[in-house]
């Protein structure tokens, strides 16, 4: 399957050292060689970056690691194929306009979904994925009219997303430049680095001294399918579990089955 990456934090944040660790899976040390993505959140506006080239040998992914943007909220993608043919219209990270934001979703797995044709959002490419991220977009715009708080928002997404679990493998990261949600089905992981900061090892033996680029208030939450450091302590996200990330932290955690919703998708 595919793998995720996603960043949170208080102050804009350059995501290399873990993008670079992360895209090398993308043909070096795994085999998601189906394309890569990365969406940078810099105001109201996103930076996206997508290619269906491998993304450990991708001109484009080195691009990104010389460019050294920093950001409050990233969301990356790397693509192992399920659904839909290897090119550029099906490379996640995927975005939409809603409420007046870009929202911008990646997943990883496979699940059975239809989009009604009536809806006003519908996939550009053939992939499940894709398929979701339209049906929960079109399920908010239908429930409300103009963006609720972020704790009526958080329940109901995962209300619209349980039920869309229930046809497959679903883990996915979302955000919309505020906030960031994680879903996990099988395998998610997150590590919070606040002060006191010390050194990473990333698990291709590269280390990061992170007190030489933080500030003692600095919050980085980093989000992933499976750990990119040997040393740090990885919380893995239980299945059928939701976490709500917001400024680096972790707001609200659900853990675990959701009870029977009321939302239908």
């Amino acid at each position: 399957m595919c793998q995720l990456l996603g960043m949170n934090c208080n102050t804009p944040t350059d995501i290399t050292f873990s993008f670079e660790g992360f895209r090398r899976r993308a043909g070096l040390t795994d085999h998601h060689n189906d394309g890569f993505g990365i969406a940078f959140f810099e105001g109201k506006g996103v930076r996206i970056f997508r290619d269906n080239r491998p993304g450990a040998s991708s001109p484009m992914a080195d691009l990104v690691n010389q460019y050294h943007i920093k950001s409050y909220n990233v969301i990356a993608h790397i693509r192992k194929a399920t659904k839909g043919e290897v090119n550029l219209e099906n490379t996640h990270p995927f975005i939409r306009e809603l409420w007046g934001e870009n929202w911008v979703f990646a997943h990883n797995g496979t699940v059975n979904i239809n989009v009604c044709p009536s809806s006003h959002y519908q996939p550009i490419g053939t992939t499940d994925s894709e398929a979701a991220f339209c049906c929960i977009t079109a399920r908010l715009k239908e429930r409300f009219n103009q963006k609720p708080d972020e704790q009526t928002l958080f329940k109901s997404i995962m209300e619209i997303t349980s039920k869309i679990a229930e046809h497959g493998v679903f883990n996915f990261i979302l955000s919309n430049g505020h906030w960031m949600i994680a879903r996990c089905s099988t395998n998610l992981h997150y590590v919070c680095r606040k002060a006191p900061f010390g050194k990473a090892l990333r698990d291709d033996d590269v280390m990061i001294d992170f007190r030489q680029y933080t500030l003692e208030s600095d919050k980085v939450t980093i989000i992933t399918t499976q750990p990119l450091t040997k040393n740090e302590q990885w919380k893995k996200m239980k299945n059928g579990g939701y976490v709500f990330f917001k400024d680096g932290d972790v707001l609200y955690e659900v853990e675990g089955s959701l009870p029977e919703c009321e939302a239908h998708v």
